[in-house]
C-alpha cells in the first residue's frame, strides 16, 4: 500500500476534524438524549425486542450534526485557504449532496424515530435520495474489471439504476446489522476509516475525501462511547439512514472505493443479502423481521451480547485489511469468498432456539437495562 504524495499535507487536517467531530458528538449525545426523552422518542419493550424498560432513540441526530458542522466548515474553510486540492468529483453538486443529501437522510429518519413510518414509505425516502444524488451528477459509472487490467464502464442509464440501488442497499444493510448495542456504529466507524486510508493511497489520491472520511469516523466514535455495550442511547432510523446514505456516497466520490466498500461492509451487506433469500425460500416476506441475522447466530452459540460486537468488529477488521492490502480482482475475490462462508452460515439450521442476551449478560446489564435489540429491518419491517 503507498500513499499519495500529497497525503503528508491531509494528516493535520484529519486529526483536527476527527477530534472535533468526535468532542462534538460526545457532548451532542447526551443532549439529544435528554430532548428525545421529553418527546418520547424511546423504543418500547415488546416481544421481538429485549428492551425491559424504555431506551431513547434518534442517537444518529448527534452523529449527524457533529459530521455536517466539522465536515461543512472544513470544506468552507478550505475553499477559502486552499489547504488540500479538490478532486474533479467533488464539486459543488457532489458537496451539496454529501452534505444536504446527509441532513435529509438524517431527517426523514427522524420523522420514523417520530412517527414510527410504514415500510413502504422509508423505502419511498431512499430511493428519493438515490434518484437525487443522481440528479446531482453522483453516479457509479464504472467498476474495477474483476476479470482483468482496467475497468467496466457502464451507460447512463445503468450506472442511474446502480447508484439508486447502492443507496438504498447501503442504508439497509446498516439498518439491519443495527441490532446490538454498538453494533452499525462501531462496523460504520471501521468502514469510514479505512475508507480514509484508501483515499489516501496512490490508488485512488484524493486528501480531501479521506478527511471527510476522517469526521464520520470521529463523530461515530464520540457516540459510539454512548452507544456501546450497555448503551445508553439507540441510533435511530436517523442514524441509520444517515449513516448509510453518507458512506454510499463517500464510497461513490472516488475510483476503486466502491469495491472497497462491498469488502469492508461485506457483514451487513452479506448479511442482508442472504437473510432476504433465506426469508424467501421459506415463503415468507424478505421485509418481515425475524432472529436468523448473523449477530443472532453468534448469540446462538452462547456468546455473550458484549462478545457477539467484538467478534463482528473483528470480522470487518479483517475485511478491512484485506481492503487495504489486497489488488481490484483479489478484493472481488475476498468478497466472494466472505459471501460463500456467510451463506452456509446463514442457512445452517438453528440449533436449541434462540437465548435472549439478557439473559446471557444478567451481571452486566443490571435490573435496569437494555439489550439493543433495534428496529432493525427498516423498510424492511
Amino acid at each position: 500500500m503507498n500513499f499519495v504524495s500529497t497525503a503528508g499535507s491531509a494528516v493535520v487536517p484529519i486529526l483536527i476534524v476527527f477530534l472535533a467531530a468526535a468532542v462534538l458528538a460526545l457532548v451532542l449525545t447526551p443532549i439529544v438524549r435528554r430532548i428525545v426523552i421529553r418527546y418520547e422518542i424511546v423504543d418500547q419493550p415488546e416481544e421481538r425486542r429485549v428492551n425491559v424498560v424504555p431506551v431513547p432513540r434518534a442517537g444518529g441526530l448527534a452523529v449527524s450534526a457533529a459530521f455536517l458542522l466539522v465536515a461543512g466548515i472544513f470544506l468552507i474553510v478550505n475553499e477559502e485557504v486552499d489547504l488540500i486540492a479538490v478532486p474533479v468529483k467533488m464539486q459543488p453538486s457532489a458537496v451539496a449532496v454529501l452534505l444536504f443529501g446527509g441532513a435529509i437522510a438524517a431527517a426523514l429518519g427522524a420523522i420514523d424515530d417520530l412517527f414510527d413510518l410504514r415500510a413502504r414509505w422509508q423505502l419511498l425516502g431512499q430511493v428519493l435520495l438515490g434518484v437525487a444524488a443522481v440528479a446531482a451528477g453522483v453516479t457509479i459509472d464504472f467498476i474495477a474489471n474483476p476479470f482483468g487490467p482496467g475497468v467496466v464502464r457502464f451507460d447512463a442509464a445503468v450506472a442511474a439504476g446502480l447508484t439508486i440501488f447502492w443507496v438504498v442497499g447501503m442504508i439497509n444493510s446498516i439498518n439491519w446489522i443495527d441490532g446490538l448495542d454498538g453494533l452499525s456504529t462501531g462496523v460504520s466507524f471501521i468502514a469510514a476509516v479505512t475508507l480514509g486510508l484508501i483515499s489516501l493511497t496512490s490508488e485512488v489520491g484524493q486528501p480531501l475525501i479521506a478527511v471527510i472520511c476522517f469526521a464520520l469516523a470521529g463523530a461515530l466514535l464520540g457516540f459510539l462511547r454512548w452507544n456501546f455495550h450497555p448503551a445508553t442511547i439507540f441510533t435511530g432510523t436517523s442514524g441509520v439512514q444517515f449513516v448509510g446514505f453518507t458512506l454510499a456516497i463517500l464510497a461513490i466520490l472516488g475510483t476503486a472505493k466502491v469495491a472497497v466498500a462491498l469488502l469492508v461492509l461485506g457483514v451487513p451487506i452479506i448479511d442482508t443479502f442472504w437473510i432476504i433469500v433465506r426469508r424467501l425460500s421459506q415463503g415468507r416476506s424478505p421485509f418481515r423481521p425475524d432472529r436468523t441475522h448473523i449477530h443472532h447466530r453468534l448469540l446462538d452459540l452462547g456468546l455473550s451480547h458484549r462478545q457477539t460486537v467484538l467478534v463482528i468488529y473483528g470480522i470487518c477488521l479483517v475485511m478491512a485489511l484485506l481492503a487495504l492490502l489486497l489488488s481490484g480482482t483479489t478484493k472481488l475475490y475476498a468478497f466472494v469468498g466472505l459471501f460463500m462462508a456467510f451463506g452456509l452460515v446463514l442457512f445452517l439450521p438453528i440449533q436449541g432456539g434462540f437465548r435472549r442476551p439478557e439473559d446471557l449478560d444478567a451481571e452486566a446489564y443490571g435490573p435496569n437495562h437494555v439489550a439493543d435489540e433495534q428496529q432493525e429491518d427498516g423498510p424492511a419491517s
